[in-house]
């Protein structure tokens, strides 16, 4: 019988050290630096792992344990690049792998070669011990979801499908308990918002620095994203929204009880908003409700003393489920106004999925491992590879396990300084894994 127990979680921490000493920042990634050190761990629990680069250093890794085959395989994923870390900004380097304040720190902790390592320690553990579940279960880590998906699962399941075709996806977007009221709740993402990063462009006449124009490229794209940052975009109800809220709902003491569920009006909840929920948390919901546009790049001219003849900015559009790229597109030219041309740059689409055989596993799992907190369905206002995955008819559930005390918030790590994880929550979700993987894949 499997049995998860201190070696399994010594593992886990041990690659997940390794890999946030590896500097995947995307661009450019070098992924293959990764790839190559979990192909090699692989290999030595009797495995036979393939690395694949889609471009140079875009390095991707797959393994496969093969089952009875009486029951469609299931897929652990992960990415292998991480964004931008600016040292001067960190406690400690962000790729050092530090042990300090009963964390180990680096960029990835959580986002996430935290589930790579996990994954990789419990096939690991699987094959040296000679289980053969009903299931195979596969290994994905892959490059490039942090700049999109298209250097890594993507183009893998668009060049190498047969590698990675399963029933079930098991991979980022929940897993880890979030606090509100007092009350600590573990989430499973259902649905993920879509994709649509868009370059706005204004134009205006150029000329000399030293005789401003009202009406310049940088003028107008300046009033226009103060617009947008002002403004946002008009919030909207979806079902996995509802679900969540309702859901937190009935496990909050009774005043938010009562508060909460007004969130899902639309015109009542940008007023009660930031009254009922701290900054940090109503951040979050705001994001899931409704369509979201980020501007995060600005540029316009080379030289102090010209006024360029135009200006760009790249806005981070995110659609809700039920909302297509026009939708989004439309909402924006009403705030920016009708001067900014807008260029779709990259864009996929939301995914939705129903609660599955594997949700009712992981809830009846949790059941055990946290019963103080409740399971609830959640929406990521982010992306995953489930945008690739779910593409070649895998059912995605995300939930990459870790518990997380209530003065550490996971959201705020996500791409933020100083991203940790807690060793014991670590060490907890990779038990947690290791029986959800066990229970599902049917090892025995």
């Amino acid at each position: 019988m499997f049995t998860p127990d201190a070696e399994l979680t010594d593992h886990a921490f041990d690659l997940c050290q390794r890999l946030l000493r590896i500097d995947t920042t995307n661009p450019p990634g070098n992924e293959i630096l990764a790839a190559e050190m979990l192909a090699e761990e692989l290999k030595e629990a009797g495995l036979e792992p393939t690395v694949l680069e889609s471009a140079e250093g875009r390095g991707s890794v797959v393994a496969r344990l093969k089952g009875k085959g009486t029951k469609p395989p299931l897929l652990l994923t992960g990415h292998l690049d991480v964004v931008e870390a600016d040292p001067e900004k960190w406690t400690h380097p962000p790729f050092s792998g530090a042990v300090a304040d009963g964390c180990l720190w680096g960029r990835g902790a959580i986002d996430m070669k935290n589930h790579c390592a996990m994954s990789v320690a419990i096939l690991t553990r699987l094959s040296r011990e000679g289980f053969m579940p009903e299931r195979d279960i596969i290994f994905a880590g892959v490059a490039d979801e942090e700049a999109g998906c298209r250097m890594g699962s993507l183009w893998l399941c668009a060049e190498h499908k047969e590698l990675v075709e399963a029933e079930y996806a098991l991979g980022e977007g929940g897993g880890f308990n979030i606090h509100l009221a007092g009350k600590s709740f573990f989430t499973i993402q259902v649905a993920e918002k879509g994709v649509c990063w868009v370059k706005a462009r204004t134009q205006g006449e150029p000329g000399h620095g030293s005789m401003p124009r009202s009406d310049s490229a940088v003028v107008k794209m300046a009033e226009a994203i103060a617009r947008l940052g002002k403004q946002g975009l008009p919030m909207r109800t979806t079902k996995p929204v509802e679900e969540f809220v309702l859901a937190l709902a009935q496990d909050l003491p009774g005043p938010i009880r009562k508060m909460l569920p007004k969130l899902l009006h639309p015109a009542i909840a940008p007023k009660i908003l930031d009254t009922i929920l701290d900054p940090a948390a109503a951040r979050g919901f705001r994001a899931m409700l409704g369509n979201t546009a980020s501007p995060t790049v600005l540029r316009a001219g080379n030289k102090t003393n010209v006024i360029p003849n135009y200006a760009e900015a790249e806005i981070d559009g995110r659609t809700v489920p039920g909302q297509t790229t026009e939708d989004i597109l439309r909402e924006l030219q009403e705030v920016l106004g009708p001067e900014v041309e807008l260029e779709v740059m990259h864009d996929l689409p939301p995914v939705v999925e129903e609660r599955t055989e594997l949700y009712d596993t992981i809830t009846d799992v949790m059941s055990r491992r946290a019963p103080e907190s409740p399971v609830v369905p959640y929406m990521l206002p982010g992306f995953t590879d489930a945008k690739a995955f779910t593409g070649i008819g895998c059912k995605w559930v995300g939930f990459a396990p870790v518990k997380m005390p209530p003065e550490i918030r996971f959201a705020d790590l996500f791409h933020g300084n100083d991203e940790r994880i807690p060793i014991d929550g670590l060490k907890w979700g990779t038990e947690t894994l290791a029986e959800i993987v066990a229970r599902f894949a049917g090892v025995s």
